[in-house]
C-alpha cells in the first residue's frame, strides 16, 4: 500500500477539505522522517472529467510537494502517461496493465488490492529508469486542448 493511499483511507474522517489537507501534509512529513528519502517522485496533476475532483487532487498534490520542500528535498513529476510508457511500454495501458508489469519486474506476488498503490510504485520506477530527469512542463489548457481533443466535449 502507498504512503498516500494509507492517508486517504482515513481522511474520510474529516470533514472539512482543509482539515484532510492538513493531515496529508502530516502523514507525508512523518514518511519522509521515518525514511529519509534523497528525492520525491510524484504524479503530476491530470485532467480529468470532474474539474472539483481535479482541484482536491491538485491540491493534495502540492501539500505533498511542501512537505518534501520543507525538507529540503527535490521533487520530480511524471505525468500519468509517462508512467505508463515507461513502467508497460503504453502510455495508454490501464492501471491493470500497469499493475501487472510492476508485479512482474517486482516480482510480487500478488498485485495490492488498491490500484493507487501501484500508480505510486509506477512512479518511483520511472524516477529510477529515467534517472530523475524532469519530465512535465507547464502548459496552457489550450495547449492541452489541442493535444487531447476528444477531452472537448
Amino acid at each position: 500500500m502507498s504512503c498516500l493511499q494509507y492517508g486517504v483511507i482515513h481522511l474520510k474522517k474529516y470533514s472539512s477539505h482543509a482539515l484532510k489537507l492538513q493531515k496529508i501534509y502530516e502523514r507525508v512529513w512523518g514518511i519522509i522522517e521515518e525514511y529519509l528519502p534523497d528525492e520525491v517522485a510524484l504524479e503530476a496533476p491530470f485532467y480529468g472529467q470532474n474539474v472539483q475532483s481535479m482541484l482536491k487532487l491538485g491540491r493534495a498534490q502540492g501539500v505533498a510537494m511542501v512537505a518534501a520542500l520543507n525538507h529540503g528535498l527535490p521533487v520530480t513529476e511524471y505525468a500519468p502517461k509517462k508512467v505508463k510508457q515507461s513502467v508497460t511500454g503504453n502510455g495508454n495501458a490501464s492501471k491493470e496493465q500497469l499493475a501487472a508489469m510492476l508485479k512482474t519486474l517486482l516480482n510480487l506476488k500478488e498485485i495490492p488490492e488498491y490500484l493507487d498503490a501501484t500508480d505510486a510504485l509506477g512512479v518511483a520506477i520511472t524516477h529510477h529508469f529515467l534517472g530523475g530527469e524532469q519530465t512535465t512542463k507547464s502548459t496552457s489548457w489550450g495547449a492541452f486542448l489541442k493535444a487531447n481533443p476528444e477531452r472537448q466535449k
